[in-house]
């Protein structure tokens, strides 16, 4: 895996968890600019029906899919996808074709400031069920504003050196 991917660290993983559950039956679950895969493999592990983990950088992607095979969610009846493509790219694509995800996470390179693009680029493309969650993990400098609409934040919290945001979509939106 490169040196510059910073893997969720496990207390932070488990708060995540904690928050929407580690029941995830029939759940679809998006992980966004997923570097190590850890959080959509944690998915996969909480029995998540479905799990599209979006990740660019090939040595990343060579370590996800490793890590898909060796946890083999078909032989649980469960779906791995790994999608090869800029996370932006990736939701817009998913719109196009009609995807949809009960839970959606991201976690942008901090440096680069990507997570209110990121949010944006959520709320503004038809992929979130009607009663969903996205959950944001971004660095301590970058501010998340209420999206518009229908969604409202469940949960904010500083963990280390990130913030951790859970916005919930109303069953009726």
């Amino acid at each position: 895996m490169p040196a510059h991917i910073r893997p969720t660290q496990n207390f932070l993983r488990k708060a995540v968890f904690d928050i929407i559950g580690h029941d995830l039956e029939a759940v679809r679950f998006l992980d966004l600019f997923a570097g190590s895969g850890a959080v959509g493999l944690e998915a996969l592990s909480c029995g998540a029906a479905e799990v599209c983990m979006v990740e660019r950088d090939p040595k990343c992607v060579e370590t996800i899919r490793e890590n898909v095979m060796l946890l083999n969610p078909a032989a649980r009846g469960l779906k791995a996808e790994v999608v090869v493509q800029d996370a932006f790219a990736a939701v817009k694509a998913f719109a196009r074709d009609g995807r949809r995800f009960d839970i959606a996470f991201f976690d942008p390179p901090f440096d680069q400031k990507l997570g209110r693009k990121a949010l944006k680029t959520l709320m503004t493309h038809d992929i979130l069920a009607p009663h969903s969650y996205v959950i944001a993990q971004y660095g301590l400098d970058e501010k998340l504003e209420q999206p518009e609409g229908h969604f409202s934040i469940v949960k904010h919290k500083k963990y280390g050196s990130s913030w951790l945001t859970v916005f919930e979509r109303g069953a009726g939106d």
